[in-house]
């Protein structure tokens, strides 16, 4: 994991929020929020709010919990702190593998595709475990395979195939790269959680054309940080080629963008 795998910046957040969020992270923010639901919780911590996709679905189904939102990124609290009215949730920057929160002070810690980016991933777990009360509930989701999710493993390789020595592997390495389901249980184990479920949870968006897609993959993640060094101002060249490749692959206007994840529950 490198330094620049954690960092949404600059114009990173806006196009996180308009191109990735509706196509790729609000249908599981929805199912995340109606598994939430069903625990009845009263104070609900979430870590690695990013703009707040989860928030807003949590803030929708939950009108009465107390939410405290947080993320290593200002920048994306700063985003996500505008589409949400004043008052409705707490916002603050925090690193969840240290949690300025007291022991026992949530019943329901969640988590949306930000495990995969914790460099000590079993440090943030007993965290997690630290803030829950007994009986409380962890839930988060990450990505299945990058093979399961065809839309980013097209614009993977596309990427890759600019640079042919020297490939940019951060889907490999971080969104993509853990999802297996004895490694998860492995360091929720570690960290003292001993009920684990995971289930692999399959979702379908329209996506409006492939240079959406190539917009908000190559210019809205830290995949950015691995093009712009490698070809300083051909930022836009590479997601003209990439969006080329999507429209090879799934034609050239609208198509479904089919999407895999596990979503992990561990009980205190």
């Amino acid at each position: 994991m490198s330094a620049s795998d954690v960092t949404f910046a600059g114009s990173i957040p806006a196009i996180y929020e308009q191109y990735l969020v509706p196509l790729v992270f609000a249908p599981y923010a929805q199912d995340m929020a109606a598994r939430v639901r069903g625990d009845a919780p009263r104070r609900i911590l979430e870590t690695a709010a990013g703009t707040g996709a989860v928030t807003r679905a949590l803030a929708a189904a939950l009108p009465e919990a107390e939410i405290v939102a947080t993320d290593l990124n200002q920048a994306m609290l700063d985003r996500a702190s505008t589409t949400i009215p004043a008052g409705r949730v707490r916002w603050q920057q925090a690193d969840a593998q240290a949690l300025p929160f007291e022991d026992g002070a949530f019943d329901t810690l969640v988590c949306q595709f930000g495990a995969m980016f914790f460099p000590d991933k079993v440090a943030a777990y007993r965290e997690a475990l630290r803030v829950l009360r007994s009986g409380g509930r962890f839930r988060f989701s990450v990505w299945d395979t990058l093979a399961a999710n065809p839309a980013s493993k097209v614009v993977h390789d596309a990427v890759g195939a600019f640079f042919p020595d020297d490939p940019p592997r951060f889907f490999e390495r971080a969104p993509f790269g853990y999802c297996d389901h004895d490694r998860i249980r492995d360091d929720l184990r570690q960290a003292g959680f001993e009920a684990v479920d995971i289930e692999t949870v399959e979702k379908v968006t329209q996506a409006p054309s492939p240079r959406e897609i190539a917009i908000g993959l190559c210019q809205g993640t830290p995949l950015r940080g691995e093009i712009e060094p490698r070809a300083a101002d051909r930022l836009a060249e590479v997601t003209d080629r990439t969006a080329a490749a999507l429209a090879d692959h799934f034609g050239p206007s609208a198509f479904e963008n089919r999407m895999s994840a596990l979503v992990v529950t561990a009980r205190a």
